[in-house]
């Protein structure tokens, strides 16, 4: 295994996800590939990328749930409150995407759309190895991943980047970079000391806390007509 690739935050865009897998040079029986959640909403093509996380997963991925995806599965499951905060924050995208049709947040009734709720009822919130902790959003500095509320893996923020210090370097997505580091930078973070990442320049090396590694980070993507997406590249640090 030469490398592990972590990607965060598709949310719909299939061609930009297609691309980076590419530009990445992919490949399954070499690489370790980590999808770190929210792949639903505010993109073009929900369902297309589902359909390619379905893919990724049978052939050795591993696929982490974001809070997207739950909002998406609240719904399905009647959980009070659940179908306007989903509204608020993509679901029509998301099922237009099954059905162009769409005017109203409806949910589908086709086998496609059933297939992907039985998928994201898979997701676990977190992937944990002997260096790393893969999460959607971060971890409770306080409380050890088993002893956790699931709601933690997929919602923290601040709490969590500004005070964890734990031996293992947190993986993660979610919030906007330019948001940690409050000024209009949208380069992936890297906690204290960079790290290895491809982003139209030489890989550099250290190590660090936390990493978030944004595919497609909103204020970027305003910025950004292209909307290029990144990754993180986690096993240049220990030679895995």
């Amino acid at each position: 295994m030469k490398r592990i690739l972590a990607i965060s935050d598709i949310h719909g865009e299939l061609k930009l996800f297609d691309s980076l897998l590419e530009k990445v040079k992919y490949d399954a029986d070499e690489d370790q590939l980590i999808l770190v959640g929210d792949y639903v909403d505010r993109g073009p093509d929900s369902k297309g990328v589902l359909n390619r996380v379905s893919e990724l997963k049978r052939n050795g991925a591993v696929v982490l749930r974001g809070n997207h995806d739950e909002m998406m599965l609240n719904v399905v499951d009647g959980v009070s409150g659940a179908l306007g905060r989903w509204e608020r924050n993509g679901a029509l995208m998301t099922l237009q995407s099954y059905d162009s049709s769409i005017e109203s947040v409806i949910l589908s009734a086709g086998a496609e759309f059933e297939k992907h709720i039985s998928l994201i009822r898979e997701m676990d919130y977190y992937y944990e190895t002997k260096d790393y902790i893969f999460v959607h959003a971060g971890v409770s500095p306080d409380t050890p991943v088993q002893k956790t509320d699931p709601h933690t893996f997929l919602w923290i923020r601040e709490l969590f980047y500004e005070k964890y210090s734990g031996d293992k370097t947190v993986i993660f997505g979610h919030t906007p970079t330019s948001a940690i580091r409050q000024e209009k930078n949208h380069d992936i973070y890297f906690g204290e000391i960079i790290l290895s990442v491809l982003m139209e320049q030489r890989p550099m090396a250290g190590s660090s806390t936390v990493w978030n590694c944004p595919v497609r980070e909103r204020t970027l993507w305003r910025k950004n007509k292209e909307r290029l997406s990144l990754y993180c590249e986690v096993s240049f640090l220990k030679g895995d």
